[in-house]
Protein backbone atom coordinates (compact mmCIF):
# COMPACT_ATOMS: atom_id res chain seq x y z
CA UNK A 1 0.00 0.00 0.00
CA UNK A 2 2.86 2.39 0.75
CA UNK A 3 4.14 2.38 -2.83
CA UNK A 4 0.67 3.20 -4.11
CA UNK A 5 0.24 6.39 -2.07
CA UNK A 6 3.79 7.44 -1.37
CA UNK A 7 6.91 7.62 -3.44
CA UNK A 8 8.57 10.04 -5.75
CA UNK A 9 8.60 9.91 -9.54
CA UNK A 10 11.79 8.77 -11.21
CA UNK A 11 12.54 10.17 -13.71
CA UNK A 12 11.14 13.67 -13.23
CA UNK A 13 10.00 15.91 -16.04
CA UNK A 14 12.34 18.89 -15.68
CA UNK A 15 9.76 21.21 -17.23
CA UNK A 16 7.37 20.34 -14.42
CA UNK A 17 10.10 20.74 -11.81
CA UNK A 18 10.94 24.19 -13.15
CA UNK A 19 7.28 25.23 -13.19
CA UNK A 20 6.81 24.06 -9.60
CA UNK A 21 9.92 26.06 -8.69
CA UNK A 22 8.35 29.12 -10.34
CA UNK A 23 5.29 28.62 -8.14
CA UNK A 24 7.57 28.43 -5.11
CA UNK A 25 9.22 31.69 -6.17
CA UNK A 26 5.80 33.33 -6.40
CA UNK A 27 4.74 32.05 -2.97
CA UNK A 28 8.05 33.09 -1.43
CA UNK A 29 7.87 36.58 -2.90
CA UNK A 30 4.32 36.95 -1.60
CA UNK A 31 5.55 36.05 1.89
CA UNK A 32 8.46 38.49 1.64
CA UNK A 33 6.02 41.22 0.59
CA UNK A 34 3.29 40.66 3.18
CA UNK A 35 5.24 38.99 6.02
CA UNK A 36 2.23 36.96 7.15
CA UNK A 37 2.78 33.51 8.69
CA UNK A 38 -0.23 31.97 6.99
CA UNK A 39 1.39 32.48 3.57
CA UNK A 40 4.04 29.95 4.61
CA UNK A 41 1.53 27.21 5.47
CA UNK A 42 0.69 26.22 1.86
CA UNK A 43 4.35 26.65 0.90
CA UNK A 44 5.57 24.27 3.63
CA UNK A 45 2.67 21.88 3.04
CA UNK A 46 3.49 21.72 -0.66
CA UNK A 47 7.08 20.75 0.07
CA UNK A 48 5.98 18.12 2.61
CA UNK A 49 3.47 16.66 0.16
CA UNK A 50 6.04 16.53 -2.65
CA UNK A 51 8.69 14.92 -0.43
CA UNK A 52 6.26 12.22 0.65
CA UNK A 53 4.46 11.52 -2.61
CA UNK A 54 5.72 13.68 -5.46
CA UNK A 55 2.93 15.76 -6.97
CA UNK A 56 0.12 13.42 -5.81
CA UNK A 57 -0.95 15.49 -2.74
CA UNK A 58 0.54 18.85 -3.73
CA UNK A 59 -1.96 21.29 -5.26
CA UNK A 60 0.88 23.11 -7.04
CA UNK A 61 2.42 19.83 -8.17
CA UNK A 62 -0.87 18.56 -9.54
CA UNK A 63 -1.65 21.84 -11.29
CA UNK A 64 1.73 21.73 -13.00
CA UNK A 65 1.88 18.01 -13.88
CA UNK A 66 -1.77 17.51 -14.84
CA UNK A 67 -2.75 20.82 -16.41
CA UNK A 68 0.15 23.10 -17.34
CA UNK A 69 2.93 20.76 -18.52
CA UNK A 70 0.68 18.64 -20.77
CA UNK A 71 -0.40 21.82 -22.58
CA UNK A 72 3.19 22.78 -23.39
CA UNK A 73 3.29 20.74 -26.57
CA UNK A 74 5.91 22.91 -28.26
CA UNK A 75 8.40 22.41 -25.40
CA UNK A 76 10.94 19.61 -25.58
CA UNK A 77 10.60 17.93 -22.20
CA UNK A 78 13.78 16.63 -20.59
CA UNK A 79 13.68 13.97 -17.89
CA UNK A 80 16.10 13.94 -14.97
CA UNK A 81 16.74 11.64 -12.03
CA UNK A 82 14.15 11.73 -9.25
CA UNK A 83 16.23 11.23 -6.07
CA UNK A 84 18.07 14.58 -6.28
CA UNK A 85 14.79 16.40 -6.96
CA UNK A 86 13.22 14.71 -3.93
CA UNK A 87 16.23 15.78 -1.84
CA UNK A 88 15.78 19.34 -3.13
CA UNK A 89 12.10 19.23 -2.06
CA UNK A 90 13.31 18.15 1.39
CA UNK A 91 15.63 21.15 1.53
CA UNK A 92 12.70 23.36 0.56
CA UNK A 93 10.68 21.79 3.37
CA UNK A 94 13.52 22.51 5.82
CA UNK A 95 13.63 26.16 4.73
CA UNK A 96 9.88 26.78 4.65
CA UNK A 97 9.19 24.72 7.77
CA UNK A 98 12.15 26.39 9.49
CA UNK A 99 10.65 29.77 8.62
CA UNK A 100 7.35 28.76 10.24
CA UNK A 101 9.16 27.57 13.36
CA UNK A 102 11.20 30.77 13.45
CA UNK A 103 8.02 32.83 13.34
CA UNK A 104 6.46 30.72 16.09
CA UNK A 105 9.48 31.50 18.28
CA UNK A 106 9.41 35.22 17.51
CA UNK A 107 12.27 35.36 15.02
CA UNK A 108 10.80 37.00 11.91
CA UNK A 109 14.22 38.00 10.59
CA UNK A 110 15.31 34.35 10.54
CA UNK A 111 12.10 33.48 8.67
CA UNK A 112 12.76 36.24 6.13
CA UNK A 113 16.33 35.05 5.54
CA UNK A 114 15.19 31.44 5.09
CA UNK A 115 12.49 32.38 2.61
CA UNK A 116 14.82 34.74 0.74
CA UNK A 117 17.28 31.85 0.38
CA UNK A 118 14.48 29.60 -0.81
CA UNK A 119 13.43 32.20 -3.39
CA UNK A 120 17.01 32.43 -4.69
CA UNK A 121 17.31 28.64 -5.00
CA UNK A 122 13.88 28.28 -6.62
CA UNK A 123 14.68 31.10 -9.04
CA UNK A 124 17.86 29.34 -10.10
CA UNK A 125 15.85 26.17 -10.74
CA UNK A 126 12.95 27.82 -12.52
CA UNK A 127 14.93 30.22 -14.71
CA UNK A 128 18.22 28.41 -15.34
CA UNK A 129 17.42 24.72 -14.57
CA UNK A 130 20.15 24.88 -11.94
CA UNK A 131 19.06 22.85 -8.92
CA UNK A 132 21.13 23.71 -5.84
CA UNK A 133 19.61 20.81 -3.92
CA UNK A 134 20.66 18.47 -6.72
CA UNK A 135 24.22 19.81 -6.56
CA UNK A 136 24.32 19.21 -2.80
CA UNK A 137 22.87 15.73 -3.34
CA UNK A 138 25.66 14.97 -5.82
CA UNK A 139 28.29 16.20 -3.37
CA UNK A 140 26.80 14.07 -0.59
CA UNK A 141 27.06 11.08 -2.93
CA UNK A 142 30.72 11.88 -3.65
CA UNK A 143 31.37 12.07 0.09
CA UNK A 144 29.63 8.73 0.65
CA UNK A 145 26.86 10.22 2.82
CA UNK A 146 24.29 9.16 0.22
CA UNK A 147 25.01 5.66 -1.09
CA UNK A 148 25.65 5.45 -4.81
CA UNK A 149 22.92 2.80 -5.02
CA UNK A 150 20.32 5.49 -4.26
CA UNK A 151 20.93 7.00 -7.67
CA UNK A 152 23.56 5.57 -9.97
CA UNK A 153 22.63 8.13 -12.61
CA UNK A 154 23.31 10.90 -10.09
CA UNK A 155 26.83 10.02 -9.03
CA UNK A 156 28.24 12.28 -11.73
CA UNK A 157 26.10 15.35 -12.37
CA UNK A 158 28.80 17.20 -14.28
CA UNK A 159 27.21 16.29 -17.61
CA UNK A 160 23.83 17.71 -16.55
CA UNK A 161 25.46 20.85 -15.17
CA UNK A 162 27.32 21.39 -18.45
CA UNK A 163 24.11 20.86 -20.42
CA UNK A 164 22.25 23.35 -18.21
CA UNK A 165 24.77 26.10 -18.93
CA UNK A 166 24.51 25.75 -22.74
Amino acid sequence: MRARWFGFPNPVNETSARLVAAGVVLQGVVYLAVQQWWVLVPLAYGFLARVLAGPRFSPLGRLVTEIITPRLTSVEHKFVAGPPKRFAQGVGLAFSGGALVALAFGAPTVATVLIAGLVVAATLESVFAFCLGCVVFGQLMKLGVVPESVCLECSDISGRLAAATH
